[in-house]
């Protein structure tokens, strides 16, 4: 059979058609269709472009075929689901209150909800805090945050009150920072939908537009296009992807020209941008820090796995290493990470992750791979737990310094300077994230875009989004998971504690009104676990969901190219500290679960004692000249571990 990449060569160059389907409907469209896209120059979100599916080929890259039903319901531009229908005033304006008058301003309720200060937490460190954003990273897009920060960064300005996708956060004449500064309003824009990009008329529900595939793909990674794949990811050399060597550490490529991606880097001296499949590698602190990461990781895999079958080619190399990088993510999200937040009881209880290690089949090709737009929401609560600043340590654990984390972002030639991504992958492992409670980071909520924006609050603006996604009220949702109603404010004691239902009293005229995102700010959190109850029970029905619909999904026996049992057993064995100490330069020591702080039950430990997966498992016995295995003086003389 042709490799993969060959296959794909090969239609191209022979003027095979592809499949041209409407991203909103997931249905085909005609040739006029297409034309009349093409005139309005809106081709590129509204439609989507795929080759004929192949039941028996593996995972693509742009995420087509997963369901071989509903062959685009796993490409990006694809629509969300909602958990409760969409609620909006007239012309699709935020709703309104149960009263009829506006509801209070994002701004005021942030204030007026949330704490403000700093406390580190006892249990997480920061590094938890980077692989949930790039857990988020892998299912969503910059796009919103780009667009009101480098293109349409005046909505507070004149020009603003003209540009109907400004739609910036008015702060109160008595606001405690701003009262006396001259600053009156955040700037936001309007969340990008299907309707505002022209897809869809604009007399419908706006649907909010993804730039990233709905399954958990690593596509902040390998991006969500083939073309991008092979021009900006591929080396087709060794099954690995392209990289440069700078000061003895390996980096993805460097872009040609920088224009807006490192905005920040301060030259001459910070130069250093990466020109990878998507613009992660040049985002926020966090997604850029772990975009290197599993950058060098797939190396590391592809490398063993060449020293192991000689025999293999590039393509093989390459989508057999991507499809270990994906499985060794999201055993680390779901069965490490998750389970600290969560509670392993809880997730196994409700099914998210398996008790057992061998596989689990729980596919059904009758549910779509989708994205819940309240799941993209949850995300944003673990804005409380960012700390406004990052720090860095030298290999020994000695403290170096500290900055503030806004001032990194678009700022990747930072990393490159003096040692600082050494600095700061010690101090991921090393610093406490901030405390789980019901407050805010300052820095997170008054300058979190740093030099970007003059002010900016990314939990006022994470409020006003509800309203613009059109979401139901926070009562409907409890209403929803715990089969209660809720018709006064007495009746949310049965989730938060006395004095937040005060609060919420206090700001909002009634129970029906309060926004999911700040009944989420003030709710108790779920036992065992560390977050809230209602976003416990949104995350869990979106991992359920995108488990059971994801036809590619890791665990599964039944799935083309699928790991053999014995390959899905070392898969289990992985470790976010095994990781780091696979791609961190400096990481020869570390604490056995990095993801919590270093403390007399989870002491730091040499590299040396921290369980790794065995490549051997993947030893392919055609590589050796007379069709037998290499054997074990082999691997003992190769030291693969």
């Amino acid at each position: 059979m042709k490799p993969i990449t060959v296959f794909f060569s090969m239609l191209l160059t022979c003027g095979t058609s592809h499949l041209v389907f409407d991203s909103y409907t997931g249905t085909p469209i005609s040739q006029e269709e297409l034309l009349n896209h093409n005139k309005k120059n809106t081709t590129f979100w509204c439609t989507s472009h795929f080759l004929p599916c192949n039941p028996y080929e593996g995972r693509r890259v742009d995420g087509s075929c997963n369901n071989l039903r509903y062959p685009t319901r796993g490409m990006s531009h694809t629509p969300p689901y909602r958990l409760l229908p969409a609620v909006f005033d007239k012309d699709f304006n935020p709703r309104l209150s149960k009263s009829g008058r506006s509801l209070p301003l994002a701004r005021f309720l942030r204030k007026r909800l949330l704490l403000e200060g700093y406390v580190p937490d006892a249990k997480f460190t920061m590094l938890s805090t980077y692989i949930l954003l790039l857990m988020n990273a892998d299912v969503l897009s910059f796009y919103d945050t780009v667009k009101y920060v480098l293109w349409k960064p005046y909505c507070c300005s004149e020009k603003g009150k003209t540009d109907n996708a400004c739609v910036p956060n008015k702060i109160p004449d008595d606001d405690p920072v701003h009262r006396f500064s001259n600053i009156r309003c955040l700037n936001m824009t309007r969340p990008e939908s299907f309707q505002s990009i022209g897809c869809v008329k604009s007399d419908t529900i706006p649907e909010r537009i993804i730039s990233s595939t709905p399954t958990f793909d690593a596509s902040a990674l390998y991006g969500n296009s083939l073309k991008k794949l092979l021009e900006k990811g591929r080396k087709f050399e060794g099954g690995l992807l392209k990289y440069e060597i700078e000061n003895g550490k390996i980096w993805p490529p460097s872009v040609k020209t920088q224009g807006s991606l490192c905005f920040l880097n301060q030259k001459p001296h910070e130069t250093r941008c990466h020109d990878t499949p998507e613009e992660g590698g040049n985002s926020v602190v966090g997604v850029n820090l772990s975009i290197i990461w599993f950058w060098r990781l797939h190396n590391h895999i592809a490398s063993y796995l060449a020293r192991i079958n000689p025999c293999w080619d590039d393509d093989r190399l390459f989508y057999t290493a991507r499809d270990i990088v994906i499985a060794i993510k999201m055993q680390i999200v779901i069965y490490e990470l998750l389970p600290v937040f969560f509670g392993k009881e809880n997730l196994v209880r409700d099914g998210v992750i398996s008790p057992h290690l061998g596989f689990r089949d729980i596919y059904h090709s009758q549910v779509i791979p989708q994205i819940s737009l309240e799941f993209t929401v949850m995300l944003r609560w673990f804005h409380t737990i960012q700390p406004g600043y990052v720090k860095l340590y030298d290999p020994k654990g000695y403290y170096l310094k500290q900055m503030p984390i806004a001032n990194l972002t678009l700022r990747t030639g930072f990393l490159a300077v003096d040692n600082n991504i050494d600095h700061l992958t010690q101090g991921s492992f090393r610093q406490a994230a901030a405390k789980v409670d019901h407050a805010i980071d300052p820095e997170l909520g008054e300058s979190v875009l740093g030099p970007h924006q003059q002010a900016s609050d990314v939990l006022t603006n994470d409020l006003a989004k509800n309203r613009y996604y059109g979401l139901q009220p926070y009562v409907k949702y409890l209403e929803l998971f715990t089969k209660r109603t809720y018709r006064k404010f007495e009746d949310l004691l049965y989730v938060m504690e006395a004095e937040k239902v005060e609060i919420l009293q206090e700001v909002y005229e009634s129970v029906e009104d309060i926004d999911l995102q700040a009944g989420l700010w003030l709710e108790n959190f779920i036992k065992d676990g560390h977050v809230p109850q209602t976003m416990y029970n949104i995350v869990v029905e979106q991992f359920l969901h995108s488990i059971i619909s994801d036809r590619h999904w890791y665990e599964r026996a039944n799935r083309p190219n699928a790991f053999t049992l014995q390959q899905l057993l070392e898969i289990r064995k992985i470790s976010i500290s095994r990781v780091m100490c696979d791609v961190g330069d400096t990481v020869t020591h570390i604490q056995r679960n990095a993801f919590l702080r270093i403390s007399p039950s989870n002491p730091i430990c040499g590299c040396n004692e921290i369980e790794g997966i065995d490549f051997w498992a993947w030893e392919d016995s055609s590589c050796s000249t007379d069709g037998s295995y290499l054997g074990p003086d082999y691997k003992q003389k190769t030291k693969l571990i």
